[in-house]
């Protein structure tokens, strides 16, 4: 064989896959057909997360006065924030492409498919290796009569290049990526509304959190509007006429707006990687299905990330990628996370681990919640942003956590302790307990576990 393990793919989970297998000894390759660090890298978490930061410094100045500090007039510089944006992107890919070269991981460019079960075609060449992992992520679903061309119909990729900032914005999806590109261009400048088909926005996340988050991004001057869809969209110059539906009433009116961003979900990419030469299975949706071990149904060829099954998420493809690596090298490894973090980039940021109050009493748990606002929060008062709280889910009697939420200033940092403690099977006075700094927003964890037990000092117990 060429190669002990070839990676298809050079996103999070892939990276992250070939990097661990040449740490562990064995010869390693991966194919991308494109540039390093995949769709994260290069056209969404991280590019989006700059113009997050861009918008939010803007709107900050803007209350700036609040607190006795006066500037002149705010200018933006679109191709300098888009020029500084790239910047980081670049700085980034060249990174992973270093450390590919210092772990002697064999970079393979060139679109990758089967040829047979241990021979991959790369370009105009064939590579054979022992065990290949599956790594191509996904790409942006697509709307019927909604056709993206980048510029004014766009998805998440064409909606990271502004050129100006379009007045009107509609966001025909109410997930995380339709509410973080709402984000940045409320705080350009932009009036946005967000329409999702469901009777809620952020599908998965905890119901109090959503009414939380929703109402703070109303504040900042979003539109929602929920059970509702974009059923077709005529061009009229510069103008896009969205015919909208509320799905109850069968309501429709006809909208103008100047950018759709198109934000239904992702599907798996699998076009041209020919699995069936290899044996390997393919759902209808296009997942590839895999056990505890990352392992298709042919043994040595595994599947992570993206392709192999929701949650379409970079760090739950990071840790998937170790997790193959690890079993290729013969590690006793397994994908046993307790639960998969997931956050929304905004400001106040939605950030949730484990099980909500409804999935807890689904599964058959007696419940008792904690809950600590964050206007009762020092810490967020000197940060102008007391939108939110943290809630905590615990199982009455055991006191074992099951699940926390927060929507608040750095909810996605505050999560990790929430994490770990999932992890470590940790009790709400386990973390009660735990002496935290003052004054932190990390606080506010601890205040939420002593509400469980209604011993917070900070607000009134009821």
């Amino acid at each position: 064989m060429d190669f002990d393990v070839l990676v298809i793919g050079a996103g999070p989970g892939g990276y992250h896959a070939a990097i661990r297998a040449a740490q562990l000894g064995l010869k390693v390759a991966c194919a991308e057909m494109d540039k390093v660090g995949g769709v994260c890298l290069n056209v969404g978490c991280i590019p989006t997360k700059a113009l997050l930061h861009a918008g939010e410094q803007l709107a900050a100045s803007r209350h700036a006065a609040d607190f006795g500090l006066t500037f002149g007039e705010t200018r933006m510089d679109i191709s300098k924030l888009m020029g500084w944006k790239d910047g980081i992107v670049k700085k980034l890919t060249g990174g992973v492409s270093s450390l590919f070269k210092a772990n002697k991981v064999t970079h393979l460019i060139g679109q990758a498919s089967f040829v047979d079960a241990n021979t991959v075609r790369v370009g105009d060449k064939t590579y054979t290796a022992s065990s290949i992992i599956i790594a191509t992520g996904s790409e942006p679903a697509r709307l019927p009569g909604f056709d993206v061309d980048q510029d004014r119909v766009v998805d998440s990729t064409g909606a990271l290049t502004i050129t100006e900032v379009p007045e009107r914005m509609l966001a025909i999806g109410g997930g995380v990526i339709g509410f973080e590109f709402a984000h940045v261009y409320t705080n350009l400048g932009s009036k946005v509304k967000v329409i999702e088909f469901l009777p809620n926005v952020i599908p998965g996340a905890d119901a109090d959190a959503v009414r939380e988050f929703t109402k703070s991004m109303k504040k900042q001057g979003i539109e929602i509007a929920t059970s509702t869809k974009a059923n077709k969209l005529e061009r009229k110059g510069n103008e896009l006429h969205v015919e909208i539906e509320n799905v109850q009433t069968g309501e429709k009116t006809t909208e103008v707006y100047d950018r759709v961003l198109v934000a239904v979900g992702r599907r798996p990419r699998t076009a041209g990687l020919n699995p069936e030469a290899a044996g390997v299975q393919v759902t209808d949706r296009g997942f590839i299905t895999v056990d505890r071990q990352q392992r298709t149904n042919v043994p040595h060829i595994y599947a992570i990330g993206d392709v192999a099954g929701n949650p379409m998420l970079a760090h739950k493809a990071m840790k998937e990628g170790l997790v193959a690596a690890e079993v290729i090298a013969g590690k006793p490894a397994e994908q046993d996370a307790v639960a998969i973090p997931g956050v929304v980039y905004t400001s106040p940021e939605l950030a949730w681990v484990g099980l909500t109050e409804a999935e807890a009493k689904e599964k058959g748990f007696q419940v008792k919640t904690g809950v600590f606002p964050l206007s009762a929060s020092g810490r967020a008062m000197t940060l102008q942003s007391t939108d939110g709280f943290v809630k905590m889910v615990v199982e009455e009697g055991t006191d074992l956590l099951l699940g926390v939420h927060i929507v608040g200033p750095h909810a996605s940092d505050l999560l990790g302790e929430a994490g770990l403690a999932l992890e470590m099977a940790a009790t709400a006075t386990d973390i009660a307990l735990t002496v935290h700094a003052h004054p932190t927003l990390g606080e506010s964890v601890l205040e939420a576990a002593e509400a469980v037990h209604k011993q917070a000092i900070h607000i009134m117990n009821r």
